[in-house]
Parts: structure tokens; sequence; C-alpha cells
């Protein structure tokens, strides 16, 4: 392989593709799979730009799956180099999106190119599903493209999705699910007043302070072989009028759980709901789902890609349900065995984001190793 990886990770980079819009991203994608005669169907949706690529026929259907969008770049002037700039230095890529996750999907069209110029016709099908609202709203972007996939049953066999899952080292890690994530808005209402007359108001802070203390105490689960235990992080409290005489009305407590497979939604939520009844709180509590966790167990798929890390790398690739949520929470309930590699996660969403340019071409070669195995 030539330096195609980083040169087609640059070009991705120039594009402001802050979520949802795709500025280019996926003409530049498509362009190359066409070039492999890809039949490829758009699925764009309001302003979300997607599309899913076939080639080949039968099964197994595998599907390499990322988005092009990427977080926004914050303060301009806090970058050492331009975010949409790729710039070179010390041995790294720089630019926004650079490991979340362009770089992944330079690495999943080189792959496949130089698989598809071995096996022109490969084994069953080989599938892309690209999208350009992962880190938005996530809701006409893969979610949207797999509802329309089920409609004409189309149903992949084995998924990579090239999120940046590596800790220290390219290979490190290899995400065979995701713990489940749940936000909570929750409203403790009081009766707002003077200070100085704090018998004729109800002050929803002192109210909800034993509440919130017992809140942060539960142990809710020990997790299992699979997940670490369930945790809950109150990420926001906001009170007051903006005056330091007035008693507030309400307290608005927000906060998120990421949990196991020990747990559902509908039992967290119970939880919270009796915990409020057992404090004698006046509530309102509004949830929204982020998604349910997933497991891929050890098998076919996690086999295939640790045994061509541990080839090309000399690497033992652990298996791990941590971090944030993916768009792998959409595609797994379909049935599939799905996983997530990518390069080093520890500058994605920062400022001065990276990748390490001696990794690029490695992952396309991981890639394309799983493809030979599954598809050859």
């Amino acid at each position: 392989m030539s330096d195609s990886v980083l040169d087609l990770t640059c070009e991705l980079i120039r594009c402001r593709s802050v979520t949802p819009v795709d500025d280019g991203c996926q003409d530049l994608l498509r362009a190359r799979l066409t070039a492999l005669r890809f039949a490829i169907t758009r699925l764009d949706k309001q302003d979300v730009t997607n599309f899913y690529a076939t080639v080949g026929s039968g099964s197994p259907l595998f599907v390499f799956a990322g988005h092009t969008d990427v977080v926004p770049p914050g303060d301009l002037a806090d970058w050492a180099s331009p975010p949409f700039e790729p710039t070179l230095r010390d041995g790294y890529l720089f630019g926004r999106g650079a490991a979340d996750m362009k770089s992944s999907l330079a690495a999943m069209i080189v792959a496949t190119e130089n698989f598809i110029a071995k096996h022109p016709q490969p084994r069953g099908t080989l599938a892309f599903l690209i999208t350009s609202d992962e880190e938005g709203a996530a809701e006409y972007g893969t979610r949207y493209v797999v509802e329309h996939l089920t409609e004409i049953g189309c149903i992949p066999d084995l998924c990579i999705v090239g999120e940046p899952t590596s800790s220290t080292r390219l290979g490190d890690t290899l995400r065979n699910g995701r713990r489940g994530s749940l936000n909570g808005t929750l409203t403790i209402h009081g009766v707002q007043g003077h200070v100085a007359y704090p018998d004729l108001a109800d002050n929803p802070i002192h109210r909800a302070a034993p509440f919130l203390a017992h809140l942060t105490r539960i142990e809710w689960d020990t997790g299992n072989d699979h997940y670490p235990p369930t945790s809950l992080q109150i990420s926001n409290i906001a009170a007051g009028t903006g005056a330091s005489n007035v008693i507030p009305g309400r307290l608005i407590v927000d906060c998120n759980f990421r949990y196991s497979t020990e747990q559902s939604a509908a039992k967290l939520q119970q939880a919270i709901a009796e915990l409020l009844d057992e404090h004698a709180l006046d509530a309102t509590v509004h949830w929204q789902l982020a998604g349910e966790p997933f497991l891929t167990r050890p098998g076919t798929l996690t086999d295939t890609v640790q045994r061509a890390v541990r080839q090309l790398l000399a690497t033992e690739c652990a298996l791990s349900t941590a971090g944030g949520t993916s768009d792998g929470r959409f595609i797994a309930p379909m049935g599939c065995e799905l996983v997530e590699i990518g390069p080093v996660n520890a500058t994605i969403h920062k400022v001065d984001e990276c990748v390490s340019v001696a990794d690029l071409q490695p992952l396309a070669q991981i890639y394309e190793r799983v493809l030979e195995e599954l598809l050859a």
C-alpha cells in the first residue's frame, strides 16, 4: 500500500463536516466505491447525508459502518493549527476528525480497494453504511438507514464500526459491546418566596439535598463478566432566579445512567420514581433513552479481528464494553455480530485532535486481513 490512507484522511479532514453537515466527505467515499463497482443507494433525510453501498451478493453480508460528521472545533484560537487544514507534526496528523473517525473511513476504503483488487468477486456481500448524524441527534442517520434495511429484509451478518477504540496503542482494545445510556432531567418543585420569610416558601434545594445524597450512594449492580457496574453521574444542577434574596421555585437536575445488561431503562426509571416518593418530593421527570446495552459474545468476528491484530501488530486485543455510545447500538439489534476497532482515542473531541501517521496503514491492513478471512 502507498500513502493513500494518509492522503484520503487529509482530504476528509478538509471537509468542514460539523454534525450533521457532510460537506463533501461522502462524495469522496462514494467516488472511490463507485470505481469498485459498488451499487450505491443515497438515503438522505432532512439535513442528514447517508448512503448504503454493496458489492457482491449473498451471505455473509459484511458491513463497514461509520460517520463523516465531527464535533465542533470550539475556539479556533486554541488550536495549534487550523482544525480543518490537515497538518503533519511530530509524526501525527492533526485536524478535527483525524481520530474520530475520518482515518478509519480512509482505512476502510483503502482496505476494500486492495481486497477487491485481489478478489473481484468476494464470497458474499461487502457493504458500507455511512452517515453524517452520529455526533449529533442521531435521529436520521444510522437509525434511519437501519429502519430502511430492515424493511427490505437486508440484515447484516457481520459489522465493523470504525470508532476510535484503541487506548494506548493501535489494536489494544476491541469493543464488542456498549453500555446502555439513559439521560434524565428531574425537576423538583417547591414554592418561590423571599429568603427572609422561609415559612411562606418551600425551598426545593433543601428538600432535594437528602435525595441527591442518597442517590449518589446507591450501588446499582456489580456488573458481570462483560460489563462494569452500572454508574450514575449528575451532570448539572440549576436553580435560582439570579437574585440572592429569592428562594427558588424549582430545582433542575440532569443525570445520566451508563448501565449493563444487569439493568434496563425501565428498572432504572422505576428506581428513581420510588426514591422520589421515599423522599416525598414533588417532581417531574423527563427521560431520554440514548441506547440499550448490546453485546457481541466472543465468536467468529471477535476471533478474526483479534487474530489479525495479533498477526500484524503482535498485540493482544482485549475485549471491552467501556466508553460512550456509538451507532453500533442501532445496528447490533438487527442480530449481527458487531465490533468496533479504530485508532487511539486519547485526543477525540479535544483541541488539537490527532492520529499517529504510523498507525494509518496498519489499521487498513487489519481491516483488509479481516476481509480476507471472512469474504475471500
